[in-house]
């Protein structure tokens, strides 16, 4: 086996880099021969991925979190090259979805070691937007202008970052308009707090968003939170982690197999990372990531 080894150094706070080498040798003591990825930036490391891809490796694994995995993806989507994932992030929210082990690089190694060896990758949808693609969620509303807001921020760092942005956005943002058009179905305006699509169900380290969402029945769940006073907004947002946030009066979900989203000055970002400016077009793909899980 020839495994390309996609490391995120940095990722659960140098987590990723401190068990690079115990990940490798379980691999190579499965008899592969591991080539190890280290991007200079996330455009680098993307492009290092693909490479690998059309060298014909075995298996792509991307050890880091949900960013990582995003550009591990957005590297096998519409090829025959299986994904492998190996949580060492944050949030890994594909990972969770997966059932993958989340505190144990070493068994997840040895887990893509026996689905290589024994029997093999399955299908998984993910969803293409022009010549991106995302496994988790796609958001617009809220939460990216909180994404937004916490990308200009210099000061403080990690995680507390996200938490000011979030304080910060919530004293001043109003519903937005959006329209959606679900397959070929009318047009639907609405204002709204924001819109989540969702090919799995979570996004946000655990934000169960589109809790009924399914990686293997060709859709986009649709989830639109609807105005609602800022207390309110407070109120119902810790329930989206159980994911009974969608029994809410002002929560509407649908699904579809494509959705056009638009809205004018609002940006979209999937599995936590900036994707582009609406408008865009989401369409799911079945079966398009051969998944090692």
């Amino acid at each position: 086996m020839d495994i390309a080894l996609l490391v995120n150094p940095t990722a659960g706070k140098g987590r990723a880099r401190a068990v690079v080498a115990h990940v490798a040798g379980r691999f190579q003591e499965a008899g592969a021969d591991v080539s190890i990825l280290v991007g200079h930036d996330a455009d680098d490391a993307l492009r290092l991925a693909r490479r690998a891809v059309e060298s014909g490796c075995d298996a792509l694994v991307a050890l880091g979190g949900d960013g990582m995995a995003h550009l591990a993806v957005n590297a096998v989507a519409g090829t025959s090259t299986p994904l492998g994932i190996i949580p060492a992030g944050t949030g890994n929210d594909l990972a969770k979805t997966l059932c993958l082990p989340l505190k144990d690089p070493v068994a997840a190694a040895g887990l893509i070691a026996e689905r290589l060896s024994g029997a093999g990758a399955w299908a998984m949808d993910a969803v293409r937007v022009g010549d991106r693609w995302f496994g988790c969620v796609l958001g617009a509303g809220f939460d990216s202008r909180v994404n937004d807001r916490a990308n200009r921020l210099t000061w403080p760092r990690g995680r507390a970052r996200y938490n000011l942005a979030i304080l910060a956005e919530l004293r001043v943002f109003k519903p937005l308009p959006f329209r959606l058009l679900l397959d070929d179905g009318e047009p639907w305006e609405t204002e709204a707090m924001l819109v989540a699509l969702g090919n799995a169900k979570s996004y946000g380290a655990g934000m169960l968003v589109c809790p009924d969402a399914d990686l293997t029945d060709g859709l986009i769940d649709v989830t639109v939170l609807g105005p609602v006073s800022k207390p309110e907004f407070l109120k119902t947002f810790p329930k989206v982690y159980k994911g009974t946030h969608t029994n809410h009066p002002a929560v509407t979900t649908r699904r579809a197999e494509k959705v056009r989203l638009e809205a004018d000055g609002v940006t979209a970002y999937a599995d936590g990372e900036y994707l582009a400016e609406l408008p865009i077009t989401a369409e799911c793909v079945p079966g398009a990531v051969q998944i090692l899980a």
